[in-house]
């Protein structure tokens, strides 16, 4: 083997220390709620980005920094898709690769989605369920991962956004029955970041891609109320990071500026940035003169959250 393919080999190896996950870990130790395998398959495709359809076996793909690097810090990424795909790379693991230059523990959530035949009733529920029980295994496994159970962030983006409001406004709503200790721990975030994310289902701003996929095409008026997280707001709502882009069409900015105005109403400490252009899902926004510093400012209200 001559030096080029040496230095090669310690290249890959290298590469793979650094950025390699530490671990998959399913989350649920019995059986999966609500589901019933019928024999359907997960999807995963590279289109690009790489999606991820039909999810079947929920899990959180763990990235942690270094030792002498770690501020105990983790954040769970809930990818977007309109809760019919998980965009897994693009607005999950690029992220958390990411996260783990900044000192943090970089977790991507395989949520489950309602559009899955698998579901055997109430298909909204499953995205919060599997959301809910994420954090309560991160928090479990925090002594062994070396994370402060109590500098848990969660990130969404778009229809994960959504996901990650409703955990942060129904962290303490029972929506499954208890698998083991892990369920004893609180589901409550202690920060959120929300990137350009559908929060409510008012018809006059919604995506309604992501409300027909998560309530079906007759969501009941009970169901829309539950599930417009503005309205749930309270004063234990997390501290919280918006961003979004004005000239989104797919989910327009008044979703960000709604929860804003709910937030700040609330008095939960609010950060929020507009900006005038980007579109929707522009992810680390690297390739956009405006957008692609985003992840510092971000950087920079998490270390103002210490």
């Amino acid at each position: 083997m001559n030096r080029y393919h040496l230095f090669l080999v310690f290249m890959l190896l290298f590469m793979h220390g650094l950025f390699g996950q530490d671990t998959i870990m399913n989350l649920w130790p019995k059986s999966v709620p609500n589901q019933l395998d019928i024999g359907e398959k997960e999807v995963d495709t590279l289109e690009n980005i790489r999606w991820i359809r039909y999810v079947q076996q929920p899990s959180i793909e763990v990235y942690l920094p270094s030792l002498p690097n770690n501020t105990g810090k983790a954040i769970l990424l809930f990818p977007g898709g309109g809760y019919q795909g998980l965009a897994y790379n693009w607005e999950g693991v690029d992220f958390a690769k990411a996260f783990n230059a900044q000192g943090i523990a970089g977790i991507v959530v395989k949520y489950r989605l309602p559009n899955s035949k698998t579901i055997v009733k109430n298909r909204h529920e499953v995205p919060l369920q599997d959301a809910q029980r994420a954090i309560r295994l991160v928090r479990k496994m925090a002594p062994k991962w070396n994370l402060d159970p109590n500098k848990i962030v969660i990130m969404g983006f778009s229809a994960g956004g959504h996901l990650a409001s409703t955990l942060s406004v129904h962290y303490d709503e029972k929506v499954y029955e208890k698998q083991d200790e892990a369920d004893d721990l609180g589901a409550r975030p202690n920060f959120m970041a929300l990137i350009y994310p559908v929060i409510t289902m008012d018809d006059k701003i919604t995506h309604r891609g992501s409300r027909e996929a998560l309530l079906g095409d007759q969501g009941s008026d009970e169901l829309m109320k539950r599930f417009s997280n503005e309205l749930h707001v309270n004063a234990d709502t997390p501290p919280t990071f918006l961003l979004h882009a004005t000239d989104d069409e797919a989910v327009v900015v008044e979703n960000s500026l709604r929860f804003y105005s709910s937030l700040k109403d609330h008095k939960v400490p609010v950060t929020m940035h507009i900006y005038p252009s980007g579109g929707h899902g522009f992810a680390l926004g690297l390739n956009h003169t405006l957008l692609n510093g985003w992840l510092n400012r971000f950087f920079e209200w998490l270390a103002s959250m210490d």
